[in-house]
């Protein structure tokens, strides 16, 4: 069994999921069950997984759970350039948190790369 509270990857989400929910409450009250609810669960599902990861025997499960993590934070990104495509949000506002996702994901790749590469 893997500790998922030592991991990098997972404290930068746990970090990324309080920056997007003060991000999304600058959304309109209209996105609150449209963009609101989708970049929140997104944003929550890239830890949940790597933790959820963590529970599993197998390096092969623990891999399977880091790359949904990683289809979520592509997800999110997603999310948050359609709030600036709509007008939501400045790109002052969503760029910084952009590239924080952006440097989440390129960790839980590193890292699905260098657990393969031990098999």
């Amino acid at each position: 069994m893997r500790n998922f509270r030592e991991l990098t990857v997972w404290k930068d989400g746990r970090i990324l999921v309080k920056e997007v929910y003060t991000l999304t409450k600058l959304l309109p009250d209209s996105e609150r069950f449209g963009l609101i609810s989708q970049a929140n669960r997104s944003v929550i599902s890239i830890p949940a997984n790597i933790a959820e990861g963590c529970g599993k025997y197998s390096e092969k499960d623990f891999v399977r759970f880091l790359q949904i993590s990683l289809g979520s934070a592509y997800e999110l990104e997603n999310h948050l350039i359609l709030c600036q495509d709509l007008g939501f949000l400045s790109p002052d506002a969503a760029d910084c948190v952009i590239e924080k996702i952006q440097r989440l994901q390129q960790k839980i790749v590193s890292f699905i790369k260098h657990i393969k590469s031990k098999h």
